[in-house]
């Protein structure tokens, strides 16, 4: 891929690129969602690494570094959108010199496969998404997860902190008090309530909206869709009918459930269980490109 100029891109960002270029390995991209930072992903970055790939981890526009930083700050998450965090991703890839894997988790799934649908990578693995434009279920669990965003219509342009019975609710449902009032304060941070309330609206507008996936385009690469079975916040009815769209796409498309997690499956102490997968998938179609 051409390098080009990313005005959006922070110099640590910057940094992680070059280092990836300069490795010569395949680069995987990870991509999070809401209510977590880029330095989530340090424990996948590591097993990754070790396993013969370059990781690059952007953060969404602007984000804080940390959590301490993110508190200091929490009104730099408000306004953040799905096209915008997209754009900022897709300015991060065209600076590689190797066509990426890409790895997202939850809005981080979801913007994961817009990337993907744009062309941009050989292979992708989707986490628990959040919906897009034409994923129709919306079970209780899910509302109920939502609420604390979409219950009020002011929320769109703020930045949301959940309490921590909202987390627990929300994503560590099947964790010990213990472990999930850990990850709470490790991981927790404030987020744009917009993304929330674009996914809401998606099926009501003609076009899609910025949550709109390419889903047809026949240089998608292949996809994995992984997906909790006890996710309160995308629950499996959300993520099989994703596969369901997605595997209409001539590239190869598969969906592994993995049983008992909830949405705090890549940070809580069984994140292995979903990371393996994930890694033996983009083994497989790794081919180390030169573009």
């Amino acid at each position: 891929m051409a390098d080009t100029e990313a005005p959006t891109l922070a110099q640590w960002e910057v940094d992680e690129i070059d280092r990836a270029n300069a490795s010569g390995l395949t680069p995987v991209v990870f991509v999070h969602g809401l209510w977590l930072l880029s330095s989530s992903w340090k424990p996948w970055r590591d097993l990754f690494e070790a396993n013969g790939f370059t990781t690059i981890a952007p953060g969404w526009p602007d984000d804080p570094r940390t959590v301490a930083d993110a508190y200091e700050a929490p009104e730099a998450f408000a306004h953040k959108m799905v096209q915008q965090v997209t754009d900022h991703y897709l300015e991060a890839i065209s600076r590689l010199t190797r066509r990426p894997a890409l790895i997202g988790h939850s809005f981080g799934g979801l913007i994961a496969q817009k990337l993907a649908g744009e062309g941009v990578a050989f292979a992708t693995v989707s986490i628990d998404n959040a919906p897009f434009k034409g994923v129709l279920p919306l079970p209780a669990s899910a509302l109920k997860s939502a609420a604390p965003v979409l219950g009020n219509p002011g929320n769109r342009g703020k930045a949301i902190s959940l309490t921590f019975e909202q987390f627990q609710y929300g994503w560590a449902n099947n964790l010990d008090e213990s472990e999930a009032r850990h990850l709470y304060t490790e991981y927790h941070v404030p987020a744009s309530g917009a993304p929330l309330f674009q996914a809401a609206v998606a099926n009501f507008n003609p076009f899609g909206g910025e949550t709109r996936v390419d889903t047809k385009n026949p240089d998608r690469g292949a996809l994995l869709v992984l997906a909790g079975e006890n996710d309160n916040t995308v629950p499996l009815a959300i993520t099989r009918a994703s596969y369901k769209l997605q595997a209409k796409n001539a590239g190869i498309t598969e969906i592994t459930e993995i049983p008992g997690r909830g949405h705090s499956l890549v940070i809580d102490s069984g994140w292995r269980d979903v990371a393996e997968p994930a890694l033996a998938f983009v083994q497989r179609f790794d081919r180390a490109p030169v573009d």
